[in-house]
């Protein structure tokens, strides 16, 4: 039988049935709010609800292209860049650890027993509960945030790593070991370039996770960023100014998942395939 185009187990849309497919959920989500924003201001001009799409892009555009008067600094910009920032170094520095403890602790079953319980334990505790101790420690600067970050993602990561470096063939590091490879040489020159695609999914899959902790620290403990300006913005209600700027995480989340998984597939498409 010939395998519908929409439904059942095998069904098979074609490229432009399925990007129509893709854009349904938006354009009904797009439709709806304008729906409900144009009945609510209908009703009342002055709701702050659901603002209008010519109030927000009026906002954004203040906040883009007009300096604060005190600082200088284009509010909208300044805020981008310091909550990229404080992402990359967390998010980096999680994955650079967690690479290498996952790794080791996978090859070398010593370090696994002596650290695996332990890493166990710590990847229990939450992160945000532990936020107001950062801020003792670090204080309320750009080391607390950081440290949140990294602390909720290295944990997640290392595990991961961990699993997957363990179930890679036993035999090639038999093979490797028998050509003469030191131990390290099996460990850094045939296992990690082989974990190498994983670390960059894992990491692609715990962005998620680092803007919650980056926009919860900014939102208790800073003076830029996206998440400080969003709980700035909701002590009058401005609307026109937090749906953009949730708009805008949304976009900067989804072009770096994007991107991470266009150079998965391009760097390692031995992996993907």
């Amino acid at each position: 039988m010939k395998p519908t185009r929409l439904l059942g187990l095998h069904a098979k849309p074609g490229t432009y049935l399925h990007w129509v497919l893709a854009a349904l959920p938006f354009a009904f989500m797009i439709c709806a709010y304008l729906l409900l924003s144009h009945r609510m201001l209908a009703e009342n001009p002055n709701a702050k609800l659901l603002p209008s799409v010519s109030k927000m892009a009026e906002s954004t555009a203040r906040l883009a292209t007009q300096p604060d008067p005190r600082t200088g600094d284009y509010p909208f910009w300044s805020d981008t860049k310091a909550s990229l920032k404080r992402l990359a170094v967390g998010v980096i520095s999680a994955a650079i650890v967690g690479l290498l403890l996952g790794v080791n602790m996978a090859m070398f079953p010593g370090l696994s027993s002596v650290a695996r319980a332990f890493i166990t334990f710590l990847s229990i505790i939450p992160p945000l509960a532990i936020l107001p101790v950062l801020f003792i420690v670090f204080g309320v600067d750009e080391m607390a945030k950081v440290v949140l970050i990294f602390i909720g993602s290295v944990f997640v990561i290392t595990r991961d790593i961990y699993l997957a470096t363990a179930a890679l063939p036993k035999e090639q590091v038999t093979k490797a070991l028998s050509l003469g490879a030191s131990q390290l040489g099996v460990v850094y020159r045939v296992i990690l370039p082989q974990v190498m695609p994983r670390l960059f999914n894992t990491a692609r899959l715990t962005l998620g996770t680092a803007w919650l902790f980056l926009i919860a620290a900014e939102a208790i403990a800073s003076t830029e960023g996206l998440g400080y300006r969003i709980y700035l913005m909701r002590r009058y209600m401005a609307m026109d100014v937090i749906l953009p700027y949730v708009c805008w995480i949304t976009l900067i989340g989804y072009t770096m998942d994007l991107g991470l998984r266009i150079w998965v597939g391009w760097r390692y498409p031995w992996y993907t395939k």
